[in-house]
C-alpha cells in the first residue's frame, strides 16, 4: 500500500524544524518512523506534511547522570538499551526496552517517538508514567515540560499542541536501596504485549518496604499507574498487592485476549515484578 501525498521536508536544526511545524500545524514529526510509516501506508493517517528530523544532529543525545538519563528525540532504542551508563543512573529503561519489538525495530525507532505515539500497549510510557518523568516539547512560541501524568491523553493521543516537536524525555534516577523490574506477556516474542507491569520498589533502612509504585501497559487506554505499598505493607506481601491491582483494573476485551484474562495476568505479573524490584533493591542496599 502506499501512503496518502504530503508535502516533505527535510530540517538541519530545530528552529528548522519549528519553523516547518507552524507552517503546517496538522503535519507529523518523522523520526524512526516505525510506527508512523506504517499507519501512513495503510492510509489510518493523513498529515499534510512530514517533518523528517533525522539530519538534525542536536537531537541524537543520551545523557546519564546522578539525577537520572535524559534522552534526545534521535535517540534510538537500542542505543538506550545498550548504554550501561543509562542502565546505571536508571536500570528499568533498559528492562523494558529489551521487551520492545525485534531487535531491527530498535535499531531504527526512537525512545521519545515512542512516547509521543502514546500507544498505551507500548512498554516506555508505562516507564515513564511510573517513574514520575517528564518530556520536553519545543516550538516557535518556546519550551514546555510535560510531566508524564499529563503527556498521555488517550489511546495513540498525546497533549502535544499542534506545531510542537517533543526534543527530549528524562527519565529519574531511582532512590537510595531502590529496585526495578519490568515483566510482560505476549503470544509471540516482539507482540505487543497482552498485559505488562513496571515495578519500583524502595526499602527502608531495615530492608522493609517503604514505597512501591506499578506502572501498567496494555490495560487501559492511558499507562495506569498504582501504588502498592499499602496492599503490600512492609513485609512485602506481594499477593496481596496483585490481589488490590486486580480489584482496580478494568482491561477490554480484544481478538487477542479476554477482559478477565487480562486482570488475572495483570495480578500474576504485578507479584513477579514485585518481587523481583524487592530482590534487587535488597541487592543493591547490600552493596
Amino acid at each position: 500500500m502506499k501512503p496518502p501525498p504530503f508535502g516533505y521536508h527535510a530540517p538541519r536544526t530545530v528552529a528548522e524544524a519549528l519553523d516547518a511545524l507552524a507552517a503546517a500545524p496538522s503535519g507529523k514529526v518523522l523520526a524512526g518512523g516505525q510506527s508512523l510509516v506504517p499507519l501512513l501506508n495503510m492510509r489510518l493517517a493523513a498529515p499534510s506534511d512530514l517533518v523528517d528530523v533525522n539530519r538534525i544532529a542536536e537531537l541524537d543525545t543520551l545523557r546519564a547522570g546522578a539525577d537520572g538519563v535524559r534522552v534526545g528525540a534521535l535517540a534510538r532504542h537500542a542505543r538506550v538499551e545498550r548504554s550501561a551508563e543509562a542502565a546505571a543512573a536508571q536500570p528499568l529503561l533498559g528492562q523494558a526496552l529489551r521487551h520492545v519489538a525485534h531487535p531491527v525495530i530498535r535499531n531504527r525507532g526512537t525512545v521519545v517517538g515512542s512516547l509521543a505515539h502514546a500507544d498505551p500497549a507500548a512498554e516506555l510510557p508505562a516507564v515513564l508514567a511510573v517513574l514520575g518523568g517528564t518530556v520536553e516539547a519545543a516550538s516557535v512560541r518556546g519550551r514546555r515540560t510535560i510531566p508524564a501524568a499529563e503527556l498521555f491523553a488517550g489511546p495513540l493521543e498525546s497533549s502535544l499542541d499542534p506545531g510542537e516537536l517533543a526534543v527530549s524525555a528524562f527519565f529519574p534516577a531511582l532512590p537510595p536501596r531502590t529496585g526495578t523490574a519490568f515483566f510482560e506477556t505476549a503470544r509471540r516474542h516482539g507482540d505487543y504485549a497482552l498485559a505488562g507491569v513496571a515495578a519500583v520498589v524502595t526499602l527502608d533502612e531495615d530492608l522493609r518496604v517503604s514505597a512501591a509504585r506499578a506502572g501498567y501497559l496494555g490495560v487501559s487506554a492511558t499507562p495506569l499507574v498504582l501504588d502498592l505499598a499499602g496492599a503490600a505493607g512492609p513485609g512485602g506481601d506481594w499477593a496481596a498487592a496483585a490481589a488490590h491491582v486486580r480489584e482496580r483494573v478494568d482491561p477490554e476485551a480484544d481478538i487477542h485476549a479476554g477482559a478477565a484474562y487480562r486482570r488475572h495476568l495483570t495480578g500474576v505479573l504485578t507479584e513477579r515484578a514485585c518481587a523481583a524490584a524487592a530482590d534487587a533493591a535488597r541487592r543493591k542496599a547490600g552493596e
